[in-house]
């Protein structure tokens, strides 16, 4: 399902000043999707990361760790980009989410520090209330306790008590809704080669369920998705491109096929 069909940037608007600096963003006009999954490739400081925020941004989607874009401090720099830019969909939807590799690990602590702190509560209460009824105590415990119900329902023990790609998968699962627009950054950076696999196999079946991806990352093996578009930022514009012809592709082929001669021009080098 394509919900946001398309992005416009103003024509009207001042292109000074960060991020319409960034040559990719400064010639840009009009992008449209016409796939479920859109990649977002190019070498770092292309734009790509900065163009995923301001979209995120600009359709209001919550962040992995269910703060709204417009409320994360992380996300101001792309506020006047995001303002620029005009939204055009196919069916409006505020499902989904927006999530940075970095965000997973820091949500990752959250989650943990919020367990305990629940925890820390119910042996609170339950020092408070020792000389109270049952029922007294159960209701004093009874948000609480309800909180971690949840906490466990969603994420099981908790996602620290799990490897990176196992935590990684838990949470996507948990936050999966149908009808979502999910805007991601860089999401093999915790998986292995054995896990991105795994990862497409969760994009295929979120996909069924009227999902749309925009996605930005290095990565050849999420890169060989059937039916992706992928859009290169390189060279200072908005391309598509085959997969074939991707460095990212031709790169890690050619190393594995002859690592030691990658190898040995390198260190001697």
């Amino acid at each position: 399902m394509i919900h946001l069909r398309s992005i416009t940037l103003h024509k009207s608007i001042t292109r000074d000043g960060f991020p319409f600096t960034i040559p990719v963003i400064g010639t840009l006009h009009t992008l449209t999707f016409s796939s479920s999954v859109t990649f977002f490739v190019g070498e770092n400081g292309s734009g790509k990361s900065t163009l995923l925020e301001a979209i995120a941004y600009a359709a209001e989607l919550p962040t992995v760790g269910s703060t709204q874009a417009q409320t994360d401090d992380t996300l101001l720099h792309v506020q006047s980009l995001a303002d620029a830019l005009k939204l055009t969909w196919n069916r409006r939807t505020r499902r989904g989410f927006f999530m940075r590799s970095e965000d997973f690990f820091g949500f990752v602590k959250s989650i943990a520090q919020t367990r305990a702190e629940l925890n820390a509560d119910l042996r609170r209460v339950d020092k408070e209330y020792a000389d109270r009824s049952d029922y007294a105590r159960g209701l004093a415990r009874m948000a609480y306790a309800g909180e971690l119900k949840s906490l466990q329902e969603s994420y099981g023990d908790g996602l620290d008590s799990h490897s990176h790609g196992e935590s990684y998968f838990a949470l996507f699962q948990s936050r999966f809704v149908s009808n979502g627009l999910y805007l991601l950054d860089e999401p093999e950076a915790p998986l292995s080669p054995m896990r991105q696999l795994t990862f497409i196999s969760l994009l295929s079946m979120a996909l069924k369920q009227d999902a749309q991806f925009i996605i930005a990352t290095h990565s050849p093996i999420v890169l060989a998705y059937p039916g992706a578009v992928i859009l290169s930022l390189d060279n200072d514009q908005v391309t598509q491109v085959d997969y074939e012809s991707l460095d990212h592709v031709n790169v890690m082929r050619s190393f594995l096929e002859n690592p030691d001669a990658y190898l040995r021009h390198l260190i001697e080098e």
